[in-house]
């Protein structure tokens, strides 16, 4: 296949399928959102062993990425329903967490334009007093910032899911094929052997019948 074949548009999208879920890695860690990170570290192993299997022509590591494909499509879209609250999620909830801790999304304190503010709870400047995190001037709200990046990946997603199917039915073909030449030139092979054995036979034959037939004439 050429360089511009679906195997080499589907190496380009398993590439910056991997970068954009290592930013998106990065960016859980510092929001210590532990589930997030363990579907993101088996996404970028699976993309790896979809990368691998394009290059070196392996269709089984291409439909194990093509089934996660599908649910790493399931899961952004629970993500985004998450950050919506759909169906009785709610994003102030720990559930990414594991109730592990309090944490929320980076992007929550992070996000473009807004200033975090410590106010004393009551009153008092001390170091040991308790103090609220006020979160002001924000441009966009963090729960659209994370719809936007699953969105994204939904996005890189089907495309790859698209292309690994196109890839996987070319390579099969190929296989296919091969198999098929591979026959032909045996049975070409065995029955080329065989003439050749048969017909120094029917040579003597054919010679000895005509000694006969200048004997008696």
């Amino acid at each position: 296949m050429g360089c511009c074949s679906g195997r080499c548009t589907l190496i380009f999208l398993c590439t910056f399928q991997l970068m954009v879920a290592l930013e998106r890695q990065v960016f859980d860690f510092l929001g210590y959102q532990w589930a997030p990170i363990l579907a993101n570290f088996f996404h970028i192993l699976v993309v790896i062993l979809g990368l691998f299997g394009t290059i070196q022509y392996r269709p089984r590591y291409i439909v194990v990425y093509t089934v996660w494909t599908a649910l790493w499509v399931a899961w952004n879209v629970f993500i985004i329903c998450f950050y919506l609250e759909v169906g009785g999620l709610s994003k102030d909830s720990n559930l990414l967490t594991f109730n592990i801790s309090a944490h929320h999304s980076w992007w929550s304190e992070h996000g473009p334009g807004c200033v975090r503010r410590e106010i004393p709870a009551s009153g008092d400047p001390s170091p040991d007093a308790q103090s609220y995190i006020s979160i002001m001037g924000c441009l966009l709200e963090y729960q659209y910032i994370e719809v936007l990046h699953s969105s994204f990946q939904i996005l890189i997603s089907l495309l790859g899911f698209i292309y690994a199917c196109y890839v996987i039915s070319v390579i099969t073909e190929e296989e296919d094929s091969c198999d098929l030449n591979n026959n032909v030139s045996g049975f070409i092979f065995i029955h080329g052997f065989f003439f050749c054995l048969v017909c120094p036979s029917f040579s003597s034959l054919w010679h000895f019948l005509s000694v006969l037939n200048d004997l008696h004439p």
